[in-house]
């Protein structure tokens, strides 16, 4: 593979990376595969084993260690531990590490150092990463938001006594217009009822017409009288 190799020449002759600055200074140019004349790190070298004087395996090759002028000045390896935990990372120089190419894959070794001496080497440090551009603008909106924040309460707590000026004069008008409707519904329906009251009459009410009485009832007739009973004659018994 031809790659693997110009890989290793690459990193033993500590090769420096792309540029940032010249990544902001040149048009953007888009990448659309890579070539046969070019790797990626993360299939040949990101986690790759590097194998100690005794041929075992040492650790992986977990990270690069590059310096502040883009040049790969050495390696993070990632040794023992179960299955990343408890796991000590050491950094190695990258010089200190041999790349050989056998049946066209690359190997990494670190020839002579046993695992006697990797369990001396001291844990490597990572210092805390600068922050991103991504971070920055984060916390520039943060602090952006927090000022604008402050700002406005402060804006609030500076027109409160106006607001409450505002407030205690919109009530008193308030109580004075309900005050004058109040007074004006009262005038109204006095001056309803005064002109829907009846006026007095000077001219005396007219006697009402006598009722006139009943006719008598007329008088009963007179029963018929009985006749006389015939004189008995003389003699007669």
């Amino acid at each position: 593979m031809k790659h693997v190799s110009i890989l290793a020449a690459g990193l033993l002759a500590v090769a420096p990376l792309a540029s940032f600055v010249a990544f902001a200074q040149e048009p953007t140019t888009f990448l659309a595969a890579q070539t046969e004349n070019e790797y990626l790190a993360r299939d040949h070298l990101i986690g790759a084993k590097v194998h100690g004087s005794e041929g075992l395996v040492l650790g992986e090759l977990e990270d690069l260690i590059v310096n502040d002028e883009n040049q790969i000045v050495g390696v993070v390896l990632g040794t023992g531990g179960y299955f990343g935990f408890a796991q000590k990372k050491i950094g190695v120089a990258l010089a200190s590490l041999k790349f050989e190419e056998k049946d066209g894959a690359l190997t990494v070794s670190l020839p002579d150092v046993t695992k006697e001496t990797l369990a001396a080497a001291p844990d490597f440090e990572r210092r805390k990463p600068a922050k991103s551009l991504l971070d920055r603008a984060k916390e520039r909106a943060i602090e952006l938001g927090d000022k604008t924040r402050a700002a406005t309460k402060d804006a609030i707590e500076r027109a409160q006594p106006t607001i409450d000026h505002a407030k205690q004069k919109t009530q008193e008008a308030y109580e004075k217009a309900k005050e004058a409707v109040s007074d004006a519904y009262d005038n109204a329906k006095e001056s309803v009822n005064e002109a829907t009251a009846p006026e007095p009459s000077s001219t005396p009410a007219a006697e009402p017409p006598a009722v006139p009485e009943p006719p008598a009832a007329p008088a009963a007739p007179e029963a018929p009288a009985a006749p006389a009973a015939p004189e008995q004659p003389a003699g007669t018994p």
